[in-house]
This record gives structure tokens, sequence and C-alpha cells, in this order.
């Protein structure tokens, strides 16, 4: 996927870049992405499996599905189950997808 960086009608994209990292590798997102976004925008669209095995990825964009679940890293060191959809990226972010495990 790639991103626009200069819309016809919104004008050229201002947001400022952020470092984050995806299963260990160095990627960089947009002030204002959601973890999702940013992830699409890499090129990375499997975020997990299910149980079964099939692969998952952001589905509903705005929360109600839990298809998007991935690992962040919070302040104290844990993994925390987010929904990639509503999670905004931020600077030095540490996330884990299943399909990197």
């Amino acid at each position: 996927m790639r991103r626009i960086e200069n819309h016809p009608v919104l004008g050229p994209d201002s947001s400022a870049e952020v470092g984050i990292t995806v299963d260990g590798r160095e990627v960089i997102a947009r002030e204002g992405d959601s973890v999702a976004v940013a992830l699409w925008a890499d090129g990375q669209k499997l975020l997990r499996r299910s149980k079964t095995g099939q692969p998952r990825g952001m589905y509903c964009g705005i929360g109600h599905c839990f298809e998007c679940r991935l690992l962040v890293t919070g302040d104290d060191g844990s993994n925390v189950s987010v929904r990639s959809c509503l999670t905004p990226v931020r600077q030095d972010m540490c996330i884990t997808t299943e399909a990197g495990e």
C-alpha cells in the first residue's frame, strides 16, 4: 500500500514521522496514525492468526470486531493486548504481532 503524500483536496501530508518497532524491525509511521494504519502503510496486513491458523488483520477499523489485536509493550515493560485500529502510534513504541512470533 502506498501513502497519499499530496492529496488533491486535503493538500500535502505534513504529519511528523514517528519511529516504532514491529517484531524487532524499525518502521517509520506518521504522527496521528493508528497502529493498524501504520502497519498497512508499511505493507503488513497480517496481524495475528485465529485458533485454526487463519490470517487475521484489520477488518472493521472501528474497534468492534477485535480482529486486529496485537501486543504493545507498555511503559512498565509488560505486553498489553490492544486493538490496533484504535491505538495511536507513539515514538519508540514496541509492537509484537502474532505474525512475527
